[in-house]
């Protein structure tokens, strides 16, 4: 059997803009989603911790090193600058797999560093 799995999350990332004039999508940090191993164009379900909203959408890359997180098009307004979120991806894995997996998560300060980085089994 298969399941989903968490693959990866960035904990606490802020809002740095919306931009309502943009086809759609979350703009995020090109570092951040290396370091994510988050894929431009790949499907991300947000959560905002600030205001309870919660959608789905797709990751583009901003200038690498920017630190920025910007919701564009209907996101924008899901959310306003300073916000903070949770960006998540799933993955499909085999059960017998999953006990072993640990999904990449990203915890941030308020200036969108990284504070920390997890990548093992809780």
């Amino acid at each position: 059997m298969k399941i989903q799995v968490l693959k990866s999350k960035l904990h606490g990332i802020r809002v740095t803009a919306c931009e309502i004039e943009y086809e759609g999508s979350i703009t995020i940090d090109r570092v951040i989603l290396k370091e994510a191993k988050i894929f431009p164009f790949e499907k991300v379900d947000v959560y905002n911790i600030t205001n309870g909203e919660r959608f789905t959408t797709y990751a583009l890359p901003a200038p690498p090193g920017s630190r920025m997180c910007v919701l564009n098009g209907a996101a924008a307004r899901k959310g306003e600058k300073g916000d903070k979120l949770i960006v998540a991806t799933y993955g499909i894995v085999e059960s017998e797999d999953a006990l072993g997996y640990a999904p990449v998560v990203l915890i941030f300060d308020e200036e969108n560093r990284i504070k920390e980085k997890r990548e093992k089994t809780p």
